[in-house]
C-alpha cells in the first residue's frame, strides 16, 4: 500500500482525505495542516495522525497539498518530502509553482466544488492530472483512477482554461442564484420556488449536449416587451438591471450564432 499524506484542512483536503482513506491501495499516513484547530479535527475524525510543524512532517510516497494557491509555492518550499511525489490540486496554479527542488512534482484537480461536511462522490468526477516526469505522472494517475472513472491528462494552460470555464458554472451560476433569491424577497416568496426549475435547467444542460442548444427564454426570443416589463421590475436595483441586460444581451448575441 502506498502512503499518502494530506498537507491541508480546508474543504478539499477533507473531501479527498476522506475518498483515500476508502481506498484498499492507499493509506492515509498523516493529516499536516498549520491550522492547529481543524488539522487536528480532521485527523481524528479519519483516525489518522496530525502534524503542524514541519519537522513532524511523516515520510509518504504521495504528498498531496490541498491549500490556497497563494500558499502552494511557498509552503513547497518550506517542506522536506524526500523522494515522494508532491502534488497539489488547484485548478489554476501551474505544475512549475512547485519548488523546483521538488524530483517528482504533479498536479491531482478534481473538476467539482467542495463543501466543509458535504460528502463528495468521487466515482465521475473529473480528474485533470499532470507531472514532472512519466513516472510520476503514472503514480498520481494510479491514485486518481483509484478515487474517479474520469482521469484525464491537461497542460497547465488547458487546466487554466477548464478552472475557468468551472468558474462560470458554478460560481458564477450560484451567485446568480443568490440574485434570484434576493428578487424573490420582493415577492414574499421562498427560495426553494425555483429547485424544480433549478435542478430541470442542469440536467437539460447535460443531456442536451449542448447548453446553448437548451437556451430559453425572453432573451433568446428577443422578446422586447417582456424584457421592458422585466427591467421596471429592477429600476429599485439599478446594478441587478444592469446583470440582467447584459446577459439578456449576451444571450441574444450568442444565439445568433448559432
Amino acid at each position: 500500500m502506498k502512503k499518502v499524506v494530506v498537507i491541508g484542512s480546508g474543504n478539499v483536503a477533507e473531501a479527498i482525505a476522506k475518498a483515500i482513506v476508502r481506498t484498499p491501495e492507499y493509506v492515509l499516513t498523516q493529516i499536516y495542516a498549520r491550522n492547529h484547530t481543524e488539522g487536528p479535527r480532521l485527523a481524528a475524525q479519519l483516525a489518522c495522525p496530525y502534524a503542524g510543524e514541519p519537522k513532524e512532517l511523516a515520510q509518504a510516497d504521495i504528498y498531496l497539498i490541498c491549500v490556497s494557491d497563494r500558499a502552494i509555492g511557498p509552503l513547497s518550499r518550506s517542506l522536506d518530502f524526500g523522494n515522494g511525489i508532491v502534488a497539489h490540486t488547484a485548478g489554476s496554479v501551474e505544475l512549475s509553482a512547485l519548488a523546483p527542488n521538488i524530483p517528482h512534482r504533479a498536479v491531482l484537480y478534481p473538476l467539482q466544488t467542495f463543501t466543509k461536511g458535504r460528502p463528495v462522490d468521487f466515482s465521475s468526477v473529473p480528474f485533470f492530472i499532470e507531472a514532472s516526469d512519466p513516472s510520476s505522472l503514472d503514480t498520481i494517475g494510479k491514485l486518481a483512477r483509484s478515487l474517479s472513472a474520469n482521469v484525464r491528462e491537461a497542460s497547465s494552460k488547458q487546466r487554466a482554461i477548464i478552472h475557468l470555464a468551472a468558474v462560470f458554472a458554478n460560481n458564477f451560476t450560484n451567485h446568480m442564484y443568490s440574485l434570484a433569491e434576493q428578487i424573490l424577497h420582493d415577492a414574499d416568496t421562498p427560495f426553494d420556488v425555483l429547485g424544480p426549475l433549478i435542478y430541470e435547467t442542469a440536467r437539460k444542460a447535460v443531456e442536451s449536449g449542448s447548453p446553448r442548444a437548451a437556451q430559453t427564454g425572453p432573451a433568446i426570443r428577443n422578446d422586447f416587451q417582456t424584457k421592458t416589463k422585466q427591467r421596471d421590475l429592477l429600476t429599485a436595483h439599478p446594478e441587478l438591471e444592469k446583470i440582467y441586460t447584459n446577459l439578456s444581451n449576451s444571450i441574444w448575441e450568442t444565439s445568433k450564432k448559432i
